[in-house]
Order: structure tokens, then sequence, then C-alpha cells
């Protein structure tokens, strides 16, 4: 049975240096699927505070929340599992600390990367027009209804 809704989340571009910081996006490892930073919206929290906090947990990292730069839709086409995506550009807290080690509290995300664009289409990642966005031009762009694969 399908959910009456799509799940919301949130995604931080976060662009250094010629590199875009990506998580891995299973736990255990069950896939080598990297994405952005980000999860889950919780009620009664603000979009930018949400993803403040998603990435605190996955990658010990202290961010500023920037301007909305994509939207993108995932779905399971033969499950119920349907998410949007809002991705915001990032920037790290100048002077917070970088910690080599952290634990994901939900104890999901337990890698994460610094991948040049060379690299990142090199590995397997969602969404597909990701690059483009983080090394492209300003502005939002748009994914309709993107089919997720492990």
């Amino acid at each position: 049975m399908r959910p009456k809704s799509p799940r919301l989340a949130v995604r931080a571009v976060i662009v250094e240096d010629g590199r875009i910081l990506m998580v891995n996006a299973w736990p255990d490892g069950q896939s080598p699927l990297m994405c952005a930073p980000g999860g889950g919206v919780e009620v009664g929290s603000s979009l930018p505070d949400n993803l403040i906090r998603e990435v605190r947990e996955e990658t010990g990292l202290e961010i500023e929340v920037g301007a909305p730069c994509l939207v993108n839709e995932f779905h399971d086409p033969g499950g119920s599992f349907h998410q949007v995506d809002v991705y915001f550009r990032c920037t790290v807290v100048p002077g917070s600390p970088r910690p080599d080690r952290w634990n994901d509290p939900e104890e999901i995300v337990t890698e994460r990367r610094w991948l040049t664009r060379t690299e990142l289409a090199a590995t397997p990642h969602k969404p597909d027009s990701l690059a483009a966005v983080a090394f492209g031009e300003d502005g939002i762009s748009y994914d309709p209804l993107e089919p997720l694969v492990r």
C-alpha cells in the first residue's frame, strides 16, 4: 500500500575546493550509493534547522544554510517509497571543528567523502543531476520523479 503523501527531506550541497561532500546512503554498506548529506524533516522545525541537525548527525560538521538549488523526487516504482528532497547550497561554518571520526546517532551513515566532479561521475550517486547543480550555474533546478535504484 502506498503512503498518502511523499516523505519530505532536506539535503546539503557543500562544495569546497572543487569537491562536493557526499555520504553513503545505505546502512551497513548495503549499497555503494552516495548522496548529499541530509535527511527527513521533523514537524515543527524549519527546513534549514532540520538540515543543520541532519548534517551534524551525518558528518559531524556545522553548516550555514544558503539558498535552495534543487528539488528532486525519488520513488520506488514497485514499492511504496516516494520522497521529495529539497537541496540547499551550504558552507561549513568557518573555524568550526572538522572531526575525522564521528558517529551518526541513527547508525546509517558510516562514510563521508569529498569528491571532485570526475570522482563523482565514477561513483554511484543520486540524484543524477547533482553534479550539474553542484558544479554548474546558480539557480534552482527541478528533477521530476526519478526512480530510486540500488
